[in-house]
C-alpha cells in the first residue's frame, strides 16, 4: 500500500513539475508513462495551440524531429497527437532522471513553427537482476559479531521509486540484512553477522537474497548466497573515500589518468595486500571507456568520451585483500563530462520543393531548413547562410530558416540551380557543414506534340495474328516533366460500319499500334485511322497524324476449277473420233484464283494419263489436244490427272480427273461408250457384250452419225472463241435420251485445312483435290481496285 501511495506522488509530482516547465518556457509538454500502446492518446493539437482542426490539413501541420517522427503520428483530421510505436525510457534515457522528447510542429501557410516535448515517465517495466545467480562469501570464524558484509548490489533499469529501494535475506539466526542508500541514491545491503560462527559446529551457508523494487506492481530479482566459513583475516579493506567526484573533458585523450583511489586494511602480511577492481555490474558498464590498474588503482581513460552520449559515469570500485579467506571493500567514483565544441553543425532539409514555375512571383517558399548542433551553451548556437547573387534568400525563424524566391525566375536563362548551403556554430574554433541544395526551374505546357510526320503508310500482310504490332507512331513534345508525357490515341472514326477501334488498337505509353483481326485483302484492301496526341500537361495540348493501313496479299487460296460446260449443265465423258489426228483439241480446263498478281497467275500440268504420250494440256491455256494420231491400238477409255497451280510461294494446287473415250469406226453404240467411260469395271461377259451391240446396232447407228457431225461442227466453232469464256461448253442436246440412262456422278470437293466433303452435283468427270500448302508469296501484288469483291472471290 505505501508503494501505491509512493507512485502516485511520483507521478504527481512529475506532471506538476511538467506543468511548471510549459510554463516558464512557453511551449507545449505532453507527459506521458512509457510502454503506451499503439495508437493511443497523447495530446490533442489542434486544441492546445488554438487551431482549427480544419485547417491542420491545409496548412499542411507536420512533426519534425528525430524521434518524435518516429514514435508519434498527428491525425490531420482532428488534430489529435497518438503513438506510433512504443517508447522504451531505458533505451532513450537510461538513468537519467528527466527523460524528454523535443519535437517541432509545422504549420505552412502562414510558416509557423511551434516547438513540445514529451516527458516519458517511467513505469515499473523491470525486474531487478543480479549480474550472477549466485555470491559466494568466505568468512572467517573470528569475526565478531556485529561485523557487516556489503552484497553484490541488483541493476534495475528503472528509476526513482520503480528501482531497487530494498533488499531481503531468507531467515537465519547467524545472519540479517541491513539496507543503507549512499549519497548517489543507490541502495547496498549489508549482510550483518548476528552471531558469532563455529565452523566445527557449521561450515557453511546458503541464504536466498532478494532485491525488490517500489513500483507497482513490485518487482523483484533474487540470488544466492553462499557463505564458507574460514579461520582468520577479520578486517576488511577500508577506502580513504566512500565516494570519489571528478570531472574531465570529452576530449580527454585516451590514457589520461583520471583518479587514484586507495583503500587501507589493518591486516598485516597478504592479509593487508590489495587487490582493486570494478565491481560486476560497473565492470559491464565501463567496457572499453575506462580501465583500473589492480595494483595501484589508477583510473585511466581508455576509450572515447562523448557528452553527447553520456554526461556522467558511476563506477563501483572493489579492495580484495589476500587473506583467507579473501575480504572486500567497497568505494564509488562519480564522473562528471564537460562539454567541447566537437560537433559540427547538423542541416536538415524538410518539405523541400525541387521544382519551381518559372512564372513563381517573388517570395514563393522552396523550402525550410533545420539547423541542429548537438553541442550545448555556445558550442550549439548556429548561423546559416547561402551564397551571394542567386535568386534566393533565406528568412530566420528561431532554429529554423525559411528559402524563398527573391525575384523572378527565367528558365531560359538558368533551367537550375545549386544552392550551397552553410551552418556554423559559435564555439571555438567554429565547426561548420555545408550542404546543397538542387533547384529546377520547371516550364508552362505551352508546347503541342509533334508527329514525326504528319501521315504513316503502314504495309501489312493479310492473314496477320491478331495482337502483332504492325507500326509505331511517335510523337514528341519539347516541353518538360509531365507536359511532355505524351499518350496516345485512336480518334473516333468508322469503317465498313464498324469502329477503327476494332481493326485496331494502339499503346497509350509509347505509340505501338496493335492488330485486333486478321485481315483479308479479298475483304478490303486498305482503311485509314487518326491516331492523337495528347500531353499530361493543364490544360493538355494534343496533335494528330494519318495512318494509312494498306493489306499486302499473300498466297492463301488455292485455284478452283470451273465445270467447262456449264451450258448443259452436266460434265459427260469427253468424246472424240479414232480418226481424230495430231493436235486434236478435246477440251479446255478452265479455274481461277482468288489471290491476286503472281498468286493468281495459274500453269496447267498433267501428272498422269492412261497414255501418256497420247495427250497434252496447254502450260497457260488449260487446252488439252492430242499429240499424234489415235491408233486402233489404243484404250478406248483414257483418264487424264490434271494440276492446276499458281505462282505463289511456296505455290498451292488443285486436280481434276478428266475422262475421254474415243468413239472406234465401227458400230459401237453411243451409250456402250459412254458407260465404258464413266466406269472402271470390265465386263467380263463377252455375251452380255456382244447381245447388246447387235441389238443396238440398227437402232442407234443413224444417231451416231448425226451425232459425231454435230460434235465435230460444235468443236470447230469453239476453237476460234476465247478458251477462257464462260460459254464454252458441248451441245449435246441431240444425246439427251442417251445421257438420261447414264447415272448421274457427284464431283468431291476437300478443303484444305478442314474435313469436310462437299458434294457438287453435275460435274460427273471432275474429282477436285485442293492440295494444302502454306500461303506464302515472293510478289505481292495488289488488285485492281475497279474488280468487286465477289469478282474477286470469283
Amino acid at each position: 500500500m505505501a508503494c501505491v501511495w509512493r507512485l502516485n506522488l511520483t507521478l504527481i509530482a512529475s506532471i506538476f513539475i511538467v506543468c511548471a516547465l510549459e510554463k516558464i518556457s512557453g511551449q507545449i509538454s505532453y507527459p506521458i508513462p512509457e510502454e503506451m500502446e499503439e495508437g493511443s492518446f497523447v495530446g490533442n493539437i489542434a486544441q492546445d495551440l488554438g487551431v482549427n482542426a480544419r485547417q491542420l490539413a491545409t496548412r499542411k501541420c507536420r512533426l519534425s524531429s528525430d524521434d518524435g517522427g518516429r514514435y508519434m503520428k498527428v491525425s490531420l483530421d482532428n488534430g489529435v497527437l497518438s503513438i506510433r510505436e512504443r517508447i522504451d525510457r531505458e533505451r532513450l534515457c537510461g538513468q537519467t532522471d528527466m527523460c524528454t522528447m523535443p519535437f517541432e510542429i509545422i504549420l505552412e501557410n502562414p510558416l509557423e513553427v511551434l516547438h513540445g516535448e514529451l516527458v516519458i515517465l517511467d513505469v515499473n517495466d523491470n525486474s531487478p537482476t543480479f549480474r550472477e545467480n549466485s555470491i559466494r562469501l568466505q568468512i572467517s570464524e573470528a569475526i565478531p559479531s556485529g561485523v557487516r558484509f556489503r552484497l553484490e548490489r541488483a541493476a534495475d533499469p528503472d528509476i526513482g521509486i520503480n528501482t531497487v529501494v530494498d533488499y531481503a535475506i531468507s531467515s537465519s539466526e547467524y545472519f540479517s540484512l541491513k539496507s543503507r542508500r549512499t549519497e548517489a541514491g543507490t541502495v547496498i545491503a549489508e549482510l550483518l553477522l548476528e552471531k558469532s560462527l563455529d565452523r566445527e559446529l557449521q561450515s557453511s551457508f546458503q541464504l536466498v537474497l532478494t532485491a525488490m523494487d517500489g513500483g507497482t506492481p513490485q518487482r523483484s530479482g533474487t540470488a544466492q548466497i553462499f557463505i564458507n566459513v574460514m579461520d582468520i583475516n577479520d578486517n576488511p579493506p577500508v577506502f580513504e573515500n566512500d565516494v570519489y567526484r571528478i570531472s574531465i573533458r570529452e576530449n580527454t585523450p585516451r590514457g589520461t589518468l583520471v583518479l587514484k583511489v586507495k583503500a587501507n586494511d589493518l591486516d598485516e602480511g597478504l592479509n593487508a595486500q590489495l587487490t582493486y577492481s570494478f565491481s560486476g555490474l560497473a565492470s559491464q558498464i565501463m567496457h572499453g571507456v575506462f580501465s583500473l590498474i589492480p595494483e595501484t588503482g589508477e583510473v585511466i581513460i581508455e576509450g572515447p568520451l562523448d557528452f553527447e552520449e553520456t554526461n556522467s559515469y558511476s563506477l563501483d570500485i572493489e579492495a580484495v585483500d589476500h587473506g583467507s579467506p579473501a575480504i572486500t571493500g567497497h568505494s564509488n567514483v562519480q564522473i562528471k563530462v564537460i562539454d567541447v565544441n566537437d560537433n559540427a553543425p547538423e542541416i536538415k532539409v524538410t518539405s523541400l520543393t525541387n521544382q519551381i514555375p518559372e512564372n513563381a512571383p517573388p517570395g514563393t517558399f522552396i523550402t525550410l531548413i533545420n539547423v541542429i548542433d548537438r553541442d550545448s551553451g555556445e558550442n550549439g548556437q548556429v548561423r546559416c547562410e547561402i551564397q551571394k547573387n542567386i535568386p534566393f534568400m533565406l528568412q530566420a525563424s528561431s532554429t529554423h530558416y525559411k528559402m524563398v524566391t527573391q525575384e523572378r525566375l527565367d528558365r531560359e536563362t538558368v533551367s537550375e540551380y545549386k544552392i550551397f548551403v552553410s551552418a556554423s556554430d559559435l564555439g571555438s574554433p567554429s565547426l561548420s557543414t555545408n550542404t546543397i541544395i538542387h533547384i529546377v526551374v520547371t516550364d508552362v505546357n505551352d508546347n503541342a506534340p509533334r508527329f514525326s510526320e504528319l501521315s504513316y503508310n503502314v504495309y501489312v500482310a493479310e492473314n496477320n495474328a491478331p495482337g502483332a504490332s504492325i507500326f509505331t507512331v511517335s510523337a514528341s513534345d519539347p516541353d518538360l516533366g509531365q507536359n511532355s508525357s505524351v499518350s496516345y490515341s485512336i480518334l473516333d472514326d468508322h469503317f465498313q460500319n464498324l469502329p477503327v477501334s476494332t481493326y485496331l488498337s494502339v499503346n497509350a505509353r509509347n505509340g505501338t499500334l496493335y492488330a485486333l483481326r486478321t485481315f483479308d485483302y479479298e475483304e478490303f484492301k486498305t482503311f485509314q485511322i487518326h491516331v492523337e496526341a495528347r500531353d499530361a500537361g493543364v490544360p493538355s495540348m494534343s496533335s494528330s497524324a494519318t495512318v494509312h493501313v494498306i493489306i499486302l496479299d499473300q498466297n492463301d487460296n488455292a485455284p478452283v476449277i470451273i465445270s467447262h460446260s456449264a451450258e448443259s449443265g452436266s460434265a459427260a465423258a469427253e468424246i472424240i473420233p479414232q480418226s481424230a489426228g495430231q493436235g486434236y483439241f478435246v477440251t479446255k480446263i478452265t479455274a481461277t484464283d482468288a489471290d491476286s498478281g503472281q498468286n493468281a497467275r495459274l500453269f496447267y500440268q498433267m501428272v498422269k494419263a492412261t497414255d501418256p504420250n497420247l495427250f497434252m494440256i496447254g502450260q497457260t491455256s488449260g487446252e488439252i489436244r492430242t499429240t499424234r494420231k489415235i491408233l486402233e491400238a489404243d484404250l478406248t477409255r483414257q483418264t487424264l490427272l490434271i494440276l492446276v497451280k499458281d505462282n505463289g510461294l511456296p505455290e498451292l494446287s488443285s486436280t481434276v480427273t478428266v475422262h475421254i473415250a474415243i468413239l472406234q469406226n465401227s458400230t459401237e453404240t453411243l451409250a456402250e461408250s459412254i458407260n465404258s467411260v464413266n466406269t472402271s469395271e470390265n465386263v467380263s461377259d463377252l455375251n452380255l457384250y456382244l447381245l447388246v451391240i447387235f441389238s443396238c446396232t440398227t437402232i442407234v447407228f443413224l444417231l451416231i452419225i448425226i451425232l459425231l457431225i454435230g460434235i465435230k461442227c460444235k468443236r470447230d466453232r469453239n476453237n476460234t472463241q476465247d478458251y477462257t469464256s464462260p460459254s464454252y461448253c458441248y451441245r449435246r442436246g441431240d444425246m439427251q435420251d442417251t445421257c438420261n440412262r447414264r447415272s448421274a456422278m457427284e464431283e468431291t470437293l476437300r478443303y484444305p485445312g478442314t474435313e469436310q466433303l462437299v458434294r457438287m452435283p453435275g460435274l460427273p468427270q471432275y474429282s477436285v483435290r485442293l492440295s494444302p500448302e502454306s500461303a506464302k508469296s515472293d510478289f505481292l501484288f495488289l488488285k485492281p481496285c475497279g474488280l468487286s469483291s465477289s469478282q474477286a472471290q470469283s
